[in-house]
């Protein structure tokens, strides 16, 4: 019998090792969460047990990687350190208990052949980390294969099978080496998975070129302190940096576009008034188009608030007198919105200018030759959202964050990598601005150009080639879902009429007794 405590730390090292941080990151170190549950789930004697250790190992890997959640809990949202400290914990908690599913799908995969074992595993991940990305709300902080964007060649067949599937490729070569104590044969779908990852990683890198014009893009990081953001004596301080910061790269490299980050503006930019006009200027004088992000809303007689918030970005162009723009579709539970308001007698955990509306217009916004794409904060790890924007047309996509809620710790660097595969899976350009870090270029290869070092004044110019070529992963999009049914079901159907010879049955019954 395995020793549970130790592979739930071997767990946990592998996913603070592995996965993105500010310190150093390795990352096949991330494999060893796989396969610490993996080992866990077919050694345990009991499914409950299988479902015990395997959350144990899953709680501590989570919290290696979200311990993080402290951090805006405790500095911006007026909570005591002591009630702040559980949070990340009880966050760790419910993570873990995807891991324990897939624990319990390790533990069945010993009724299977080897190799059909190795394969069902893999897609078990998947499976995994769809739920993640869809139950109560979505949460895809820790898919595995963002711990691989640090080795571009690994993560490119993503722009085949999405993210997800990639991780469940990942989880698949791992799976067939442990298989191997019951048939060598199930080796071959680790040499397949990696034969595939490289393949298609070889095949990226070296074939890549640009066919498209190129296009100056320049974003600015003002660095502005997030507890002196919303005071309104600093917001006049606020719009001359980041005018000013602007008209520097501007003259610097004559971009055509320029983006800030999220809520750059803490105030109401759609209506006119002091505060707005110098930004106006900036943009009719210097004849460019810029993206910013601002808070903004909608009066209205329905409900019992008369005005609905939105967390909006605005596209201005020298060249078209009204506004475009973008509000946040996918909110933040308890950040921008409390989940089920009316029954729960809570307030949400950070401070910020009222509870937002989720944004209805998905529409690309257009300048000149580009049609821009807008994920804003953490819709960047949300493949879908990314898929619907360049349904809608778009060629460039375009992050606007605010990191500074994180703190130097590994959520901004966790973020970036996460952003980074969404650039992989639709084959555009990331511009990605942050206002204390990390801003950077993105590449359609996942290769990140990082603008300037964090808590830091950036004013940084970049190259970017509009796109309207779809990858792989964007055409069958809409039939992987489907597809990854019709294979959940055939190995549902395997299990229950046992796809196990008598031999193989007894062999997990003789590890799980060891």
């Amino acid at each position: 019998m395995l020793n549970p405590l130790l592979w739930a730390i071997i767990a946990a090292l592998g996913a603070l090792l592995g996965y993105a941080s500010p310190w150093a990151q390795f990352p096949p170190a991330a494999l060893l969460v796989p396969l610490a549950i993996m080992l866990l789930g077919l050694a345990a004697p009991t499914t409950r047990l299988a479902f015990q250790y395997t959350w144990q190992a899953g709680t501590l890997a989570s919290l290696a990687c979200l311990y993080w959640v402290f951090w805006p809990v405790e500095h911006y949202g007026e909570v005591n350190w002591l009630l702040a400290l559980p949070l990340p914990v009880l966050l760790s908690m419910v993570m873990g208990c995807y891991y324990g599913l897939f624990g319990l799908a390790a533990r069945a995969s010993q009724r299977l052949h080897a190799v059909a074992a190795a394969v069902y595993l893999g897609l078990a991940w998947t499976a995994m980390e769809l739920l993640q990305a869809t139950l109560f709300s979505g949460f895809p902080w820790l898919t595995l294969s963002s711990a691989f964007v640090a080795w571009p060649i690994t993560v490119q067949a993503a722009s085949w099978v999405g993210a997800y599937g990639l991780s469940g490729v990942m989880v698949a070569a791992v799976a067939g080496l442990v298989m191997s104590e019951r048939s060598r044969w199930s080796l071959a779908v680790s040499a397949l998975a990696l034969a595939f990852i490289f393949g298609v990683g070889w095949q990226r890198l070296s074939s890549y070129a640009e066919t498209t014009p190129a296009h100056t893009v320049a974003l600015v990081q003002g660095n502005i302190d997030q507890s002196l953001k919303w005071d309104p004596q600093y917001q006049q301080a606020t719009v001359r940096k980041y005018v000013t910061l602007s008209r520097r790269v501007a003259d610097a490299s004559s971009p055509e576009l320029i983006v800030w980050p999220e809520t750059a503006m803490p105030f109401y930019f759609q209506d006119a008034g002091p505060l707005r006009r110098p930004v106006l200027d900036f943009v009719r004088e210097g004849k460019i188009a810029l993206v910013l992000g601002a808070p903004a809303y909608k009066r209205t007689d329905d409900g019992p608030r008369p005005f609905v918030l939105y967390n909006r970005a605005f596209l201005l162009d020298s060249r078209n007198v009204d506004f475009e723009w973008y509000d946040k579709e996918h909110l933040v539970p308890f950040g921008e919105y409390m989940p089920l308001a009316d029954i729960l007698p809570l307030q949400k955990l950070v401070s910020s200018v009222g509870d937002f509306a989720a944004g209805e217009n998905e529409k690309a916004l257009r300048s000149g030759d580009l049609s821009v794409g807008m994920l804003v904060c953490y819709e960047a790890i949300f493949p879908g959202l990314a898929q619907d924007r360049v349904n809608d047309g778009a060629n460039l996509l375009v992050n606007i964050s605010n990191d500074a809620w994180f703190g130097d710790t590994s959520a901004p660097h966790q973020h970036l990598q996460l952003t980074a595969l969404r650039a992989i899976e639709q084959g555009r350009y990331i511009v990605r601005c942050t206002n204390t870090g990390i801003s950077a270029f993105i590449d359609p290869l996942g290769r990140i150009k990082i603008a300037g070092p964090q808590f830091v004044d950036v004013a940084a110019s970049g190259v970017v080639h509009p796109r309207t070529r779809m990858t792989v992963f964007h055409d069958i999009y809409g039939y992987l879902l489907p597809g990854f049914g019709v294979l959940a079901a055939v190995f549902v159907f395997l299990l229950i009429t046992g796809g196990a010879t008598p031999s193989q049955n007894s062999v997990g019954r003789k590890r799980a007794r060891r």
